[in-house]
């Protein structure tokens, strides 16, 4: 059975408002054969990454960054899951398989940094973007949480059997 791995840091409930609706659509009804498993980001291990075949990351912009929590997670599983850098430093293909991600992540003001973060290390990685970037800034509404609940729901058809 396809696994979806979710790797989230949800420190603030607006952050859990949008990662609960992105679950919601993860496990929704009419996707079936695909097991959906949730890490907070500080327990994801690279034995999690490899067991995967697709993957949905949340985060909140910090500071113009990722959470300190995402780093920790992809610093930690970095080469184990098949990331690559170029000679010159910059992002690698990475090997394997290209395995699809989506990431959300909420803002309070800006969460551009965060975004190009997270991306420049996923570039890295055997993986591939397969959904457009979430990207919430300020209060979570009704709009927000069916952009949540779509991105997981398409992340989770793209592994269905």
């Amino acid at each position: 059975m396809p696994r979806l791995l979710v790797v989230h840091h949800v420190p603030t409930p607006t952050v859990g408002v949008l990662a609960d609706a992105a679950l919601a659509g993860a496990r929704d009804d009419a996707i079936e054969g695909v097991e959906v498993v949730v890490r907070p980001a500080l327990e994801a291990t690279a034995e999690d990454v490899l067991a995967a075949d697709g993957f949905l990351l949340g985060t909140p912009a910090n500071f113009g960054y990722m959470s300190g929590a995402l780093k920790h997670f992809f610093d930690s599983i970095f080469l184990q899951a098949g990331g690559a850098l170029a000679d010159d430093g910059s992002a690698g293909a990475g090997s394997g398989e290209r395995r699809p991600f989506g990431l959300w992540v909420h803002g309070r003001y800006d969460t551009t940094g965060a975004v190009r973060s997270v991306l420049s290390i996923v570039g890295a990685l055997p993986w591939r973007q397969a959904a457009e970037v979430l990207e919430v800034v300020g209060d979570v509404g009704e709009p927000e949480r069916e952009a949540a609940y779509e991105l997981g729901g398409t992340i989770a058809a793209l592994l269905a059997d």
